[in-house]
């Protein structure tokens, strides 16, 4: 974590264990001496964005850590940032697979896995805010890929959290979305009242998903579940 400033605090999940989180210490921190940022179109505002444990990442590792683990069953995180359900859910044993487009969450991934005695778990590149006309071009980091492969194959649970926090108009979003998930497949975000719902919803629909939402309300959390299944669920 050469050129930053973190910091470590154990963070409490109702029903698991107690996570200790190393993450930035603050918005502030932007370190990028190789362009990656620029690389990738991430600004330097929304550079430290990734390495902060937000609320409705917690509320969705609650989420998990209420659900019952399945056998055989495949669960991708996608813009885990920090990864606090990835962690959870890796923990009780699923099978799970955690995704950002940040450049340095494999590395803060590897750390809260050490951290907290944890056997290493996969991780993957997974960015959707890239026309497909322009995936060529931006391709591997100078330098390397820092960030590992990118995500493949598909997955019987998507999860993710604080996504639609953009409009989405090239529904890059939901393509990742149908990309990797299967035939039968379920998808869960958690989402702090943000205006972009409603295409989301469309766009979903249009993948063969039929939305849900359920209200989050705690003294803690204020937001809702979007629940999205596709094809038929026992």
């Amino acid at each position: 974590m050469t050129g930053y400033h973190t910091h470590q605090t154990r963070i409490a999940i109702a029903g698991v264990d107690d996570l200790l989180i190393r993450s930035l210490a603050d918005r502030q921190q932007f370190h990028d001496p190789r362009g990656h940022a620029e690389h990738l179109g991430i600004s330097s505002a929304a550079w430290p964005l990734f390495g902060l444990a937000w609320p409705s990442g917690l509320a969705l590792a609650t989420l998990l850590a209420r659900r019952e683990v399945r056998i055989g069953e495949r669960i991708l995180e996608i813009g885990c940032g920090l990864a606090l359900p990835s962690l959870v859910g890796h923990r009780r044993g699923a099978d799970v697979t955690a995704s950002d487009c940040h450049p340095l969450a494999a590395g803060f991934l590897r750390a809260n896995l050490r951290l907290n005695g944890l056997a290493p778990m996969d991780y993957r590149h997974g960015q959707w805010n890239i026309p497909l006309r322009d995936r060529e071009r931006v391709g591997p980091l100078r330098g390397g890929t820092p960030h590992g492969s990118v995500v493949r194959g598909r997955f019987d649970l998507i999860v993710g959290s604080d996504l639609l926090y953009e409009r989405d108009a090239s529904g890059g979003l939901v393509a990742f979305i149908a990309r990797h998930a299967q035939p039968q497949a379920v998808v869960w975000i958690v989402d702090p009242d943000r205006g972009n719902r409603a295409g989301f919803h469309r766009r979903m629909a249009a993948e063969g998903f039929r939305c849900a939402e359920v209200r989050l309300d705690t003294a803690a959390y204020k937001g809702r579940l979007i629940t999205c299944e596709r094809g038929a669920l026992s």
